[in-house]
């Protein structure tokens, strides 16, 4: 396993939509390896997307049970060809992204989502998420189409916030 490099903003490569994968073998397997290694490996990172490492297939990681908003959530979940079929509701939320690692924004999204994908190995898959863990997954699903969380901010200059601090277990100092 391997820590990939992160694509950071402005990096054009971060706008570029991810293909479907067709095929669930051992090399898609060890890529997702890499990928879970990479995002647990950077500052509280619940989710990260393929493309965010250069990679553009339409796989996504989300993990939300280790964040102070983990109820409910249905764990980890590795997520190939994910897509929204259904969403209802709306509120405004505070984002962050490895990609984007100097800002954070509130970002308006659905507060219950119905989400279908397939698993590592090609098996589908189906979730009713709500809450933190459905906003994790519109961001990430987000990043497969090649929109970044600052391109959904209603008002770049009220709703974007620089960080102070960025570091590796979701800790800020103020200072």
């Amino acid at each position: 396993m391997a820590v990939l490099e992160i694509l950071k903003l402005p990096d054009p490569r971060l706008k570029q939509v991810s293909e479907p994968v067709t095929e669930f073998d051992d090399a898609l397997r060890a890529f997702i390896d890499d990928l879970e290694e990479t995002r647990q490996n950077g500052p509280a990172a619940v989710g990260i997307a393929a493309p965010q490492v250069g990679v553009f297939k339409r796989v996504v990681i989300i993990d939300c049970s280790q964040t102070r908003k983990p109820v409910p959530n249905h764990g980890h979940l590795i997520l190939v060809n994910p897509e929204i079929t259904h969403w209802e509701g709306f509120e405004a939320g505070r984002e962050g992204c490895l990609s984007v690692p100097d800002y954070t924004g509130n970002v308006i999204r659905a507060t219950r989502i119905h989400l279908e994908a397939f698993d590592p190995w090609g098996n589908p898959l189906a979730f009713d998420m709500e809450g933190y863990e459905a906003r994790a997954a519109q961001h990430e699903i987000d990043h497969l189409d090649g929109i970044l969380f600052v391109d959904r901010v209603v008002s770049r200059r009220t709703d974007l916030f620089r960080r102070k601090v960025y570091q590796k277990g979701g800790k800020s100092k103020k200072g």
